[in-house]
């Protein structure tokens, strides 16, 4: 085929189109169509079973005090996580960036080890720091003449607790973001601004942090769709417990579905969390401009 040909370029994205329909459009599609019926795991093996009940799933949703509890949560995890990550990432960013070289590739791989370990042996570890009895930071605690921390036995303080350890998980990816975008600014910025006899906080404040906004407006946006659709620790950690205190959305439409079977009510939640995250995403986009004009 001739390379000038209109069917060429076609050939090169063709593959990425292909995979985007079939594992993200076409399962929204999906979704929106069985969130307006009754389908259940019998639904499933005979399809003459399923009836379309209309608005029905999203009414009971609404009137759901579960639901709402569950969006509660996750306003919290959002509201919290998302500004921890970022203050944290662009922190350990800074201080590594300043470090010798050897130093910097040690403690670049120990803060990114945390995102690529398994949830599931993260759990087992953080669940015997967090242990009522024996765990180490209640040993640390009454060390210094502290009380025991319900760490996860409290609905507000377990909250606290799967962002503490959503946090240390999530710094690693970002960190990278913002180091590869602290490497990138020009040198000569800095030895302009040394002639001119500015210190190190005004490099800070006038050079390298408006030279991360974009850095920072990615990391914003990622982190906050991550946060939006919060599940591993919430589900391997605490199950939603306790009293329904750590239940996000996301865990919300996975018992919904894959527990109590139905899942035409998990997939009118799971729109309704979609519809948040397209809500939040072009608010971002839209502050994003208007800040740039």
């Amino acid at each position: 085929m001739n390379h000038k040909s209109p069917m060429t370029p076609w050939l090169f994205i063709g593959p990425a189109v292909l995979l985007l329909i079939m594992f993200s459009l076409l399962p929204i599609l999906v979704s929106l169509t069985i969130s307006f019926t009754d389908i259940d795991l019998i639904g499933l093996g005979n399809w003459d079973t399923i009836e379309f009940v209309g608005l029905e799933n999203f009414i009971n949703l609404i009137q759901d005090p579960l639901f709402h509890r569950s969006i509660f949560n996750t306003l919290i995890y959002v509201s919290i996580g998302v500004p921890l990550v970022i203050i944290c990432s662009l922190s350990v960013a800074l201080m590594l960036n300043y470090i010798s070289s050897k130093l910097f590739t040690f403690f670049r791989v120990l803060f990114y080890v945390p995102s690529i370990t398994n949830i599931v042996a993260i759990a087992v570890v953080w669940a015997f720091l967090y242990n009522m009895d024996v765990g180490l930071f209640n040993f640390v605690l009454n060390s210094l003449g502290f009380q025991d921390v319900p760490w996860l036995e409290h609905p507000f303080v377990a909250k606290i607790s799967l962002i503490i350890l959503a946090v240390w998980k999530g710094i690693g990816i970002n960190m990278l973001i913002y180091l590869a975008a602290l490497q990138s600014i020009p040198r000569s910025f800095y030895e302009a601004a040394d002639i001119d006899g500015a210190n190190k906080f005004q490099k800070l404040r006038f050079i390298t942090i408006p030279s991360l906004s974009y850095a920072t407006f990615f990391v914003t946006v990622t982190t906050l769709i991550g946060w939006l659709q919060f599940f591993e620790e919430p589900f391997v950690m605490t199950g939603g417990g306790p009293l329904d205190g750590t239940m996000s959305m996301a865990l919300f439409i996975y018992e919904r579905g894959f527990q109590y079977n139905e899942f035409g009510y998990a997939a009118a939640a799971s729109l309704i969390l979609f519809v948040f995250i397209i809500v939040a995403t072009l608010i971002q986009f839209t502050f994003n401009k208007s800040k740039e004009n």
